[in-house]
């Protein structure tokens, strides 16, 4: 055993039960190539009912077994990361690169202030030496509001950042912090947990009245010169020229310091220009922005981003990641590391799937193994000179600098003056910026096209989850909200698969084969809607018609078909069980899988084909507190109507009316249940199953009383429309 001098700084695992899950993984495959012959074999002759929707499922099986092939790569080796921070802490002590924070915000009143200075003030609390952490505030609505708030926030952490490193208080969010604690709760320090307390509730009142007022208290504009960029008359959240305020100056032996006299973290508020004529390139421009002023100012080594409602839940994070970045053997080759996003808003059951648990617990993990996960815009730590477009080399080699930059000879407002211009509009004209680098421009997922242009350079990156979740977010809490995210992420990705990006071209040869595989898994969502929607409506139809479309029960041909679908619904509900979830948790996030690929991945192709964009987004009819309310207790939020609504109650009533008539059948003797189990019984398998998935639509078509019921309007519409198409497939 080594001494920790000489100790890696972390370690990597492979996962256990390989060879079994590769095994069963055969079995799975050996039944879809017989489902695949069976759909080959017997196309129903010339004239005969079914043929052409036989060809339809032809194509759809093909592609389901496609796509199943390429999400082998995620469990094929997976792998795990240790990361040894006591070996860190030994071997470097106070010695660390230096981490500049970048939290980016872009509206007041979607993402409002108090949340993000919590989101600011948590990340302001590493357990790291002050000097090492800077933190950047990029506002992209150029909003006076968040300006006032962040310097607010900025007087309340000379108290906070002491309290929470004497107490090690978790999570560092003060809001979280004072919400976890309970009112006869036993605290350490109690005077001193009320006196922070009423400090954090005066600075929350402060920020919350000139949110709804809409303006800052008349005396507040006098007391910091920053507020003087907001005289002019013509400036607008879309024009309006670089405001770059440096509110503490952790560089600064005379700047401002905590109560214990002990320096704060360098402080930064930038409102990039904007002008009508320009491109702003949305959060990719925000920061780039950011890594070019951040530059001027603190040139921290390593970069981490956050979105501006994820805030940081574990003060160790920081030197977590130094432990990939810092081992003298194995990190040279390392460009950055990926946390998973968690959620504190998550209902016990997680109603809208919102954790997306396959794709953090196991997905990524299999990614890892292959060259590591893909960037997904949060909760990731970059090295700063591979984000500024350094190449790799095989010899390549990093220097950590040890507080030996020459001191800054510009005084506060020069240097404030000096880097305005980084952030101009013109700047990145006729340049590399958003092409090799920073983050790329074109696409609505920056984050995903800029970690695949990393690895293709040659770059890997690391997957780690710690014990106490790094981060904490905030997931949509209405059906609506959480498809339209959906139906930007998957059309985005679709974009990428389609571009000269496309991970099997651009990265082939330049990133594993393993690693292709599984960008394109992901780009691959839209294209998913087709086969999905095809499956959700002609195997119901062909029921209440009946004209079978599956092997009878008795055939040997039947036997792939169950142990397929048998097989995958058992080992997707393991898996979840295994990962702590509960069966509710696997049954709805079932439903939201059904639920993305009609709409929010049918959408996101038209759109990408077409190449329109048809905007989604509806505003709330109801108030926050009412959502709230029935989002807690896992009631599912409609409320409105839009075209996403109508496709999916109008598929839900159309299985339901197939159900009936199958029903209605029965019960007038026109068929037994034997024949439906003998002949049809795949078909009433998947009618049923999309009937009961479909629970939350029938109750808020017919049951639900509540502002966040479907309109009656939709229902009649869904209705009318379920028997047009029942009708007329009946008689063709």
């Amino acid at each position: 055993m080594g001494s920790d001098t000489d100790s890696p700084l972390f370690e990597t695992k492979g996962a256990k039960g390989r060879v079994v899950y590769r095994a069963f993984a055969c079995t799975v495959f050996l039944g879809i190539c017989f489902i695949w012959v069976y759909r080959w074999s017997y196309i129903p002759s010339e004239g005969e009912d079914g043929r052409w929707v036989w060809f339809g499922l032809l194509g759809a099986d093909l592609w389901f077994g496609f796509y199943w092939l390429i999400s082998l790569v995620f469990r094929w080796q997976p792998v795990y990361r240790l990361p040894y921070k006591d070996r860190l802490n030994c071997r470097y002590g106070d010695e660390l690169p230096g981490v500049d924070i970048f939290v980016c915000t872009a509206d007041p009143i979607i993402e409002p202030p108090i949340m993000v200075m919590n989101t600011v003030l948590s990340v302001m609390t590493y357990d790291c030496p002050s000097k090492k952490i800077s933190v950047y505030l990029s506002d992209d609505g150029g909003s006076i509001l968040t300006f006032y708030a962040l310097l607010q926030a900025s007087e309340f952490a000379r108290f906070w950042i002491p309290y929470s490193k004497k107490f090690n208080v978790g999570p560092r969010s003060p809001a979280a912090y004072f919400a976890s604690i309970s009112q006869h709760h036993q605290i350490h320090g109690s005077d001193e947990f009320l006196a922070i307390k009423k400090l954090y509730e005066e600075m929350e009142d402060k920020i919350e009245t000139a949110t709804k007022l809409g303006r800052i208290p008349e005396e507040a504009a006098f007391k910091h010169k920053g507020f003087s960029q907001w005289d002019s008359q013509n400036s607008s959240k879309r024009d309006h020229h670089t405001i770059l305020q440096i509110l503490i100056d952790g560089e600064d032996p005379n700047a401002i310091e905590d109560i214990d006299g002990c320096p704060l973290p360098t402080l930064v508020y930038l409102a990039r220009e904007k002008r009508p004529q320009y491109p702003h390139n949305f959060k990719a421009g925000a920061m780039n922005a950011l890594i070019r002023v951040s530059s001027k100012i603190s040139n921290g080594e390593i970069i981490l981003n956050l979105d501006c409602d994820m805030y940081s839940n574990n003060s160790s994070s920081v030197q977590e990641a130094l432990c990939f970045f810092m081992d003298e053997e194995n990190s040279h080759d390392i460009a950055f590391v990926q946390f998973p996003q968690s959620f504190e808003n998550i209902t016990k059951n997680d109603l809208y799937g919102g954790l997306m648990r396959t794709i953090g617990d196991v997905e990524f993990y299999g990614n890892d193994g292959f060259g590591g996960p893909m960037y997904v815009g949060s909760g990731c730590f970059h090295r700063r000179d591979i984000l500024c477009g350094r190449k790799f080399r095989k010899d390549c080699k990093f220097e950590w600098s040890r507080d030996d930059r020459p001191k800054r000879q510009l005084s506060l407002t020069e240097l404030e003056e000096e880097t305005k211009a980084l952030a101009n509009c013109t700047f990145e004209q006729n340049t590399q910026w958003g092409n090799e680098i920073g983050l790329r421009y074109g696409f609505p997922v920056e984050d995903v096209i800029t970690g695949l242009s990393i690895q293709c350079n040659g770059w890997k990156s690391v997957y780690y989850t710690p014990k106490r979740e790094a981060f904490l977010g905030v997931v949509p809490i209405t059906l609506a909200q959480t498809l339209v995210q959906h139906k930007r992420w998957s059309e985005g990705d679709f974009q990428i698969m389609l571009s000269k990006y496309c991970p099997v071209w651009y990265g082939n040869g330049k990133i594993s084969f393993g690693l292709q595989l599984s960008y394109c898994y992901y780009c691959l969502w839209a294209p998913n809607c087709l086969p999905t929607i095809y499956y959700s409506i002609f195997p119901s139809l062909c029921l209440l018609k009946g004209v079978s479309l599956f092997p009878q029960v008795s055939s040997l041909w039947f036997v792939p078909f169950a142990y397929v679908i048998t097989a995958n619904y058992i080992y997707s509900l393991t898996e979840f069980l295994w990962h702590g979830s509960t069966f509710l948790s696997w049954w709805n996030d079932q439903r939201m899988w059904l639920y993305r690929r009609t709409t929010s991945y049918l959408f996101a192709f038209i759109d990408t084909i077409l190449k329109t964009d048809l905007d989604f987004v509806v505003t709330a009819k109801v108030a926050d507190e009412e959502v709230l309310r029935r989002y807690k207790k896992e009631m599912m939020e409609f409320g409105e109507s839009s075209p996403m609504f109508t496709i999916l109650a109008t598929l839900a009533m159309l299985n339901l009316v197939c159900f009936c008539g199958v029903v209605k059948k029965v019960v007038m003797n026109e068929n037994s249940i034997r024949y439906y189990y003998e002949i049809m019984a795949c078909q009433i398998v998947i009618c049923v199953n999309l009937v009961l998935i479909n629970w939350p639509l029938y109750q808020g078509m017919f049951f639900r009383k509540d502002k966040g019921k479907l309109p009656c309007s939709l229902m009649v519409k869904s209705f009318v429309l379920a028997l047009i198409i029942c009708n007329c497939f009946t008689f063709l």
